[in-house]
């Protein structure tokens, strides 16, 4: 649910703000693609209502927020361009290349599925990069990126737990991604940290 309560926070910053300073339209479109590409299963194979409704809460809410960025003409106006310029789509390739060689099954959905989580482990990138750049960090957006690397950090407590009760339970794609998208979070959490602990602004060296 952190990771619902981390779109919720970017679209209540862009809904009533109508500003989307400090956030990556990079990594916002790889986020897009993430989702695409992982849920292409979701008019063929129903789990239940609820996983369909999630499903769809996420493809809606990521396209929405790229479009927001880009075409929405006030929210626009905040997106700061010349800040913003990771090769976020350098980092697609070497995710699709790495997904065909290594999966669990080499099939369409199961390769789109595992390059889905090979880039959502990188995703977060460029949006570190804008915010080491600007350091001007509102609370919004860093109650927004700290709940995106809390969602995975939470999912691998899970896993460890269920390692340990459950037969058979070993999936080393999910658990190497997971862990290196934690990673990248770990000098943004204790940052993080540090300015709730002193009661500061919160801001990344440059």
């Amino acid at each position: 649910m952190t990771h619902l309560a981390s779109v919720l926070v970017l679209l209540l910053k862009i809904h009533t703000i109508k500003s989307c300073a400090g956030i990556s339209l990079k990594t916002q479109e790889l986020y897009a693609l993430v989702f695409a590409t992982r849920y292409l299963d979701i008019f063929t194979n129903y789990i239940s209502f609820y996983n369909t409704i999630m499903k769809l809460i996420f493809l809606g809410s990521s396209f929405s927020i790229v479009w927001y960025i880009k075409r929405h003409k006030i929210v626009h106006r905040s997106y700061d361009k010349d800040q913003d310029t990771f090769r976020h789509w350098f980092i697609v390739l070497p995710c699709l290349v790495l997904a065909l060689l290594i999966n669990e099954r080499f099939t369409f959905k199961e390769v789109m599925w595992t390059f889905s989580l090979y880039l959502e482990a990188v995703a977060i990138l460029p949006q570190l990069v804008l915010l080491q750049r600007t350091r001007n960090i509102d609370n919004l957006t860093g109650q927004y990126v700290f709940l995106l690397g809390a969602y995975r950090a939470l999912y691998i407590l899970n896993w460890i737990y269920r390692y340990f009760t459950e037969d058979h339970y070993i999936h080393w794609i999910t658990w190497i991604a997971g862990l290196v998208q934690t990673l990248l979070y770990a000098d943004f959490f204790y940052y993080y940290f540090q300015s709730w602990k002193n009661n500061a602004k919160l801001e990344l060296p440059a």
